[in-house]
Parts: C-alpha cells; structure tokens; sequence
C-alpha cells in the first residue's frame, strides 16, 4: 500500500515529476492544474477548487461535464454493446443516424460514424476525391480541420512547420476577416474581392484536378472569424463552375451551439459534404461524415473504403442520439442563442471600457475578444493575450487563447456549455474584467 501523502504539495510535486517522467507535450505544455473531477459548467483541481469551464472541455462538453444523460447513455451501453466488429452494426447507430437524418435536408441523409472531427475530414476529402477524380483541395488560411494527412494539409491556423511537405494539391483563400482585411481592401466590411481574387490564384496554380473546398462556417482556432453575408454563396458558385464539391467543417458550429442545429441553416448553403464531431459526442469521441444518397452510391460503386477499428462503434453512438435527445427536449439551440445574447452584450460593455479590446465577434455562445496594442493600428496584443488567459486561470476561469493574425495569440475564444446559466456567465464576466484589470495594473506591456 502506498504511503499516506502528508500534503497537498507534495501529491502536486510527484503528479508532475509523473508527468515530466512519462507524458509527451503535444501543445506547448499543460494548464498547471491537476483535475480531478468535472461536472456541469466546472472543473475541480485536487485541492477541491471549482474552476469555470468557458471552453466546454475542447469544445466537446456541448451539455455540460459529465451530463446524467450522458453518463447513464455510457452505463446503459455498458450493458449491451461497447465495440464491435468494425464490419457489424448495433441498434445505437442505426437509431443515431435515424435521429440525425431527421435534422437535415434530403441532400444529406447518408453518413458513416467515426471518432474525431480530423478523421470525419479525411473520409470527406477521400469522398470529394473520389467523385470527382480529382485531388487538388483548398482550404482557408486560417482554417483548422484535423492533425491527420489530408486534414492537416487544409490546416493553415498553425502546426505546419517543422514536418516536411504536406500533402499535394493542398492551396489556400484569404480567410475574410473584416476586422482586418486580408488584401488590405476593406475595413470593417466586406465586398468579397478576397474570395474572387483568391480564385484568381488558385486557378492559376491548378492542374485541373480540383476536387473541393473545405470550410468552417465560424474559423474558431483562426481567431473566430465570422465570414460576411454571401461569402458562402458565392463560394459555393465557384465550386460548382469547376466541379468541386463544398465540405462544411462544423466540428465547433453544429448542434445548438450557434442557436441553430447546423450553421449551415443560417448561412443558406447546403453543402456537398457536412461533418460534424466535437459537439456530438457529450465529451466521448463521436464524429460523422454525411453526404447526398448520389454521392454516396457513385463512391460505393467505386469502391470506396474507409474502414477503421472505431467505425460505428455502439458506445458513442449511444451517447450521441442522447445528446441529439437532450438538444431537442429542452431546446438548447435557443438556450444558447439568447444566452449568447446576454455574454456578448457583457463582453461589449467590457469592450466600452477597456481600450485594448479591439473587437468582439462571433454567434449565440461561440465569441472571440481579441485584444490588440491600439484600436487604430489593431496591430494584435499576444502579450496581453496569454497574460489575460494566465490571470483568468488564476482567479478561477478557464478560457483560451487563439491565433488572430501571423500566427499571434492574440484572440480568446469562449464557448461555454451550453446549459450554463445566467449567475456562471456573470461570474465569468467578472473574473474576466478582474483579469484585464491586474494585468494593466501590473504593467503587462
């Protein structure tokens, strides 16, 4: 039997000699915190501290840390079926895509159900490759879809240097930030030369092989960049002048999070191809890759293969159609739409008062504040940026910072459960305003 610890500290200093021993750094380190437990809208460190959760876990806890629905899903496909032969099918994930299918139009009604957003990629950019013989992919400059092959190829907000070349006939589009221009064309607004003038270079560098362009509705790891009435529409013209099919990446935007199921919804363009991860899952890894019966049966008849030791896996199908279930019954798209409402008009008036927040964007309950040296230059302030995200940590809430321009963490991103109430939102505000107030007290630049 092991010893009794005497203290607090002394549990804390073997935790990370563990972790310094044992544990690779996959992101630049880990939060100097040791977790315990979780459960609603907050976390607890060892010594029994609560911590506000405004990043849902990875964006994944949509209900909330260890929701009772979720967990008595998990208990209840405990006792029938956990995993099984990747070639075999359970009840859960038939009744799952069922339930799916009812959300969305009859453009996409077929799909296959995988682990993680970057896996629900790839097997959409080997579907587009696939139907249309092509290879060639495009992605925006700022995007984030995956850490895998083809994915991460269309991943341009970071993690690039350092591994070689990426995969071929991987091009980019300016992402269209209208708080700061990528052409340097427009202020504020957006006449969409970004887009036209971005084709014009792609087009030049294609060898004919065009197969898709693959998108977020929101570039939340891009410094939640929302793009403007009729970019998508006119995106998706320019697809279909070249062939190309249009992949919506709503690992982040899916599932209420955005007071809609899909953002898709809002934007009025139905995609070729949708996936959808993060926010299907309640917290276990759950993804989908969906598409049209045509598409899906011209693959087939060229045998199409993507087969994994995870594909439809019962447990987090299980745990899927009870989030879908959930979102339904007590109407948490709406939830999140007029709490949404309610952070951004408290981040805005933080913004009245503190100079260095230069904008605050974003829909419902997915918001970045990015913080910049002046609101004339917006020239972004990553000092600021990681120092806010330090002292916020501190005084007991959890946010994160992401990249807004050149790489530069400059832009918080807050996406809290979307069952958090209006007291946690508050709260949030609070240790927010305080942390913005130490750091200039303290002479952070």
């Amino acid at each position: 039997m092991d010893a009794p610890k005497n203290s607090q500290q002394e549990i804390a200093q073997e935790f990370w000699q563990l972790v310094d021993a044992h544990l690779i750094r996959y992101a630049g380190g880990f939060a100097p915190l040791i977790i315990e437990r979780a459960e609603g809208a907050y976390v607890y460190d060892h010594t029994g501290r609560a911590i506000l959760d405004f990043t849902s876990g990875q964006m994944c806890s949509t209900l909330g840390h260890n929701h009772p629905a979720i967990v008595a899903a998990i208990e209840q496909a405990c006792r029938e079926a956990i995993h099984l032969f990747s070639g075999m099918l359970s009840p859960a994930v038939v009744h799952l895509a069922q339930a799916l299918a009812e959300l969305l139009p009859p453009q996409l009604q077929k799909m296959i159900f995988l682990n993680t957003g970057g896996e629900s990629n790839e097997a959409a950019l080997r579907i587009a490759k696939l139907k249309t013989g092509g290879f060639e992919v495009i992605g925006l400059s700022t995007s984030w879809h995956g850490m895998t092959g083809w994915a991460n190829a269309s991943t341009y907000a970071a993690a690039r240097r350092g591994y070689g070349p990426t995969m071929p006939g991987t091009m980019t589009l300016p992402t269209p930030n209208c708080y700061r221009c990528p052409i340097q064309h427009c202020r504020d607004s957006c006449d969409l030369t970004c887009l036209e003038v971005g084709f014009e270079l792609v087009d030049s560098q294609s060898v004919g092989a065009y197969a898709a362009v693959i998108a977020e509705p929101i570039l939340s790891a891009g410094g939640m960049i929302v793009p403007p009435d009729g970019y998508f529409q006119r995106l998706k013209q320019l697809c279909e002048a070249r062939g190309m099919l249009l992949i919506f990446d709503e690992a982040q935007t899916a599932f209420g999070r955005l007071g809609s199921n899909f953002a898709f919804e809002q934007i009025g363009v139905v995609p070729d191809i949708l996936t959808v991860s993060k926010t299907l899952g309640g917290g276990l890894p759950l993804a989908a890759t969906i598409t049209s019966a045509e598409i899906e049966a011209d693959c087939y008849a060229k045998g199409f293969i993507f087969y994994t030791s995870h594909v439809s896996d019962p447990l987090p199908a299980r745990v899927g159609l009870a989030v879908l279930q959930l979102l339904q019954a007590e109407q948490l798209g709406q939830r999140a739409a007029e709490l949404g409402q309610y952070l951004q008009q408290g981040l805005r008036e933080l913004q009245k008062n503190y100079e260095m927040i230069g904008d605050v964007r974003g829909r419902s309950l997915l918001i970045g504040v990015e913080f910049v040296k002046d609101r004339d230059s917006r020239l972004p302030d990553e000092q600021l940026g990681i120092q806010v995200t330090q002292r916020c940590l501190e005084l007991g809430l959890n946010v994160n910072i992401v990249k807004g321009i050149a790489g530069m963490g400059s832009v918080l991103r807050i996406a809290p459960p979307l069952t958090i109430t209006v007291d946690e939102l508050d709260q949030g505000l609070s240790i927010l305003e305080q942390a913005l107030q130490d750091c200039l007290a303290s002479g952070y630049s």
